[in-house]
Order: structure tokens, then C-alpha cells, then sequence
């Protein structure tokens, strides 16, 4: 297939973008599309430019900014929302720099055009993988409105660096799918890893799932679903015994009384049978102190549910942070990653020797000045 333009791209405003092809393990990260279980990998691929690289990056880049304002669009651009947009534009303007590299940095290979209810995921893999590794198939927040694969890339490369590859998941938007097709989305991404992600090196027996914000709420449903499903011996693509844990990041609930008992997994778990609580893995929710966007007591209240419901859960709070510091500012800033440290602690448990790895390698390097961080954190909308 040959590579999107920038103007399809225009053309296209909900169009995703992905690749097809063999594993590179000389690449952090590569794009790959679920496909049916046991599917190919599909054909050779040509080493992309650094020309074609810039060209996908500002074109991921133009797309996130076109997302952003149709968030906004649909909010209403009333007072609030025009200082909102203000904020917004500052904040990006501030951190994009350093977030442009991360994705320039992100993007290898020949991306292919498909449509956004076809989906996508980018896989970003260890440089050098001696022995199966573990996996964290990831779903990015995004208010339901803006969510976007690349917001993944700074916890891919992160996690990346530790020996962890790290699938960031893509989904439908509002309006152009309801929170079923989101579930339903993050479902297939993670049927498509835990079938295939074997033939890029990775252990389809110690696969980690891990939301973010909106991409908690979605991953929730999509976990707590299947384990309905398997629970009452329905047909399934992917077991949840797979799932080794799951990471819930500053995640929230919808509201609404629509839909609000099958897609409230707070709801969902105070009517599921105890079969059904038995097969869901253990749940770590994680969440700042000083987050006003999504209050920590979001996820406190549903940690006392699954707690209440016989479920493995506990909360981890963040004193001080609030809804971006833990996933925007920090791994910016470089060095220790509460965030990142507490994930790898769960997930290298049992394997000491990953473990004195990672306490031997080099701190992550800074992205952003400290000024360019503290001030974003100011006047973040978020």
C-alpha cells in the first residue's frame, strides 16, 4: 500500500493510519492492524526515510491538533471553552516540541491508509529481545472525543526501554462510534495482542492491560465484559486468564442514564455473578491527589466496589499530581517515574534479574525544561 498523504489526512479528518509487515526489532515501535487469529504478517518492508518520517510525524501531528478542536466543537465555544482553547493552545505549544519528538522518534516503516472503524495499534518493542517478553496492551484517554494511539508513545518508549513491548491501542470517537464501538475496538486491539503478539517477541502468557483517563473507563468495560462472557460460556477471541493485571490510570465513569448499568463498570460489577469476579486479574487503580479533571475518589469508589465484590484491587495515589503530571509531565522531565517505577514493580515481580537491569540503566534523559513543565501544569485544561 502506499503512504498517507497529508491532504488524505485532511480529507480524512478520523482516518488512522497504519502498518503492515515483519518484526524489526531494531525499531521501538511499529503499526500493525488486528487481523483475524493466526493471520500472517504480511510482506517485506522498505526502511522509511527521515524525510517520510517527518512527513507521518507532522501529519499524526496535524491530526491530533484537528482532534483537539473538534473536541472543543462539540463542547461549545462559549467563555469557558475560548479560555479553555487558550489554555489548550499554550499548553500544546509549550510541551509539543518535545511531544513531536517523541512521535518522530516513534514512527518507522511504510504507514497504509484504513478507515478509523478498521482501527490500528502501535507496537513499540525492546531493541533486544533474548527470551519472551511481557506485554502492556495500552488504551489511551481522550475525553471519548480526541482519543489517539500516538498519546501512548511516551509510556511505549518508556516501558520499551525496560524490555516491555508495549501495544497502544486505537478506538472510535464520539460522535463517529457510541461507548459500545469504543469497547468493542479495545476489545478487538486486545484480542488482536493476545493472539499474535507472540510473533513479535512478546509472552501471550504475561500480558498487562492498561488505561488511561477515558482509556481506563473503555479498557474497564472491555475487561469486565469479557469476563461476563467467558462466565457464562459464550464464544470468545481472547481469555481473560491472559490478563495478568490491570492498570487503571486517573480513570472516570460516564454519565447519563442511557446504556449508563452496562457501561458503568462499577454497576456492571455489583451485578456480576461471583464466577465472573473469580476470573478478573488483579486491579491496581492509580490516580493523583490534586487531579480536578477526574477526582481521585473516582477511583477510589470503585476499588471499595471490586474490594466489596470480592475482586483483587487496590489504589495507589500520587500525592500532589494531578491529571496530567503522572502521564504527561513526569516522563517529560526524565530521571524517576513514580508511574513507571510502580507499573514495572507488578509486572518484573518474579524476575530479579530484570530487576537489577533496570536499576543499573541510565535514568531517562529530560525532554522539557523544568520552566516550560511547571508552567504548563499551570494553566493545563486538563
Amino acid at each position: 500500500m502506499r503512504p498517507v498523504s497529508s491532504a488524505e489526512e485532511v480529507g480524512a479528518l478520523l482516518s488512522r493510519s497504519d502498518s503492515s509487515g515483519r518484526r524489526r526489532r531494531s525499531s521501538p515501535v511499529q503499526s500493525a492492524s488486528p487481523r483475524p487469529a493466526g493471520c500472517g504478517c504480511g510482506g517485506p518492508r522498505r526502511q522509511s526515510s527521515f524525510r517520510d518520517d517527518v512527513g507521518h510525524a507532522a501529519s499524526e501531528t496535524y491530526l491530533v491538533t484537528r482532534l483537539t478542536f473538534s473536541l472543543l466543537q462539540y463542547l461549545g465555544l462559549g467563555y469557558r471553552w475560548m479560555s479553555q482553547l487558550l489554555a489548550l493552545t499554550i499548553y500544546a505549544i509549550l510541551l509539543m516540541p518535545a511531544w513531536f519528538g517523541a512521535i518522530l522518534s516513534s514512527i518507522r516503516g511504510r504507514k497504509s491508509s484504513d478507515e478509523r472503524n478498521r482501527k490500528g495499534l502501535d507496537l513499540y518493542i525492546p531493541k533486544d529481545i533474548n527470551r519472551p517478553c511481557p506485554v502492556v496492551a495500552f488504551v489511551t484517554g481522550g475525553a471519548w472525543i480526541i482519543g489517539y494511539k500516538a498519546w501512548g508513545s511516551l509510556l511505549g518508549r518508556r516501558l520499551a526501554e525496560r524490555g516491555i513491548i508495549v501495544a497502544c491501542i486505537d478506538y472510535r470517537n464520539f460522535p463517529q462510534g457510541t461507548i459500545g464501538d469504543m469497547v468493542s475496538d479495545a476489545s478487538q486491539g486486545i484480542s488482536y495482542v493476545c493472539n499474535n503478539i507472540a510473533s513479535y517477541g512478546g509472552d501471550p502468557n504475561r500480558i498487562y492491560l492498561v488505561g488511561q483517563s477515558a482509556g481506563a473507563h473503555i479498557a474497564a468495560c472491555a475487561l469486565i465484559e469479557q469476563a461476563v462472557k467467558e462466565s457464562s460460556g459464550q464464544s470468545i477471541s481472547w481469555s481473560v486468564t491472559q490478563i495478568k493485571a490491570y492498570f487503571g490510570l486517573s480513570g472516570g465513569i460516564m454519565e447519563g442514564e442511557e446504556s449508563l448499568s452496562r457501561y458503568s463498570p462499577e454497576i456492571v460489577v455489583k451485578q456480576s455473578s461471583s464466577q465472573t469476579i473469580a476470573l478478573l486479574p488483579p486491579i491496581v487503580l492509580m490516580h493523583g491527589t490534586e487531579d480536578y479533571s477526574i477526582p481521585s475518589s473516582a477511583s477510589q469508589t470503585f476499588a471499595d466496589v471490586l474490594q466489596q465484590a470480592g475482586a483483587q484491587a487496590k489504589l495507589q495515589l500520587y500525592e500532589g499530581k494531578t491529571h496530567t503530571d503522572i502521564f504527561i509531565q513526569d516522563p517529560l522531565r526524565g530521571g524517576r517515574d513514580p508511574l513507571v517505577e510502580d507499573v514495572l514493580s507488578i509486572i518484573h515481580v518474579d524476575d530479579e534479574i530484570t530487576q537489577e537491569k533496570i536499576a543499573l540503566a541510565p535514568a531517562p534523559r529530560r525532554l522539557v525544561f523544568e520552566w516550560q513543565l511547571q508552567l504548563a501544569r499551570r494553566i493545563s485544561p486538563f
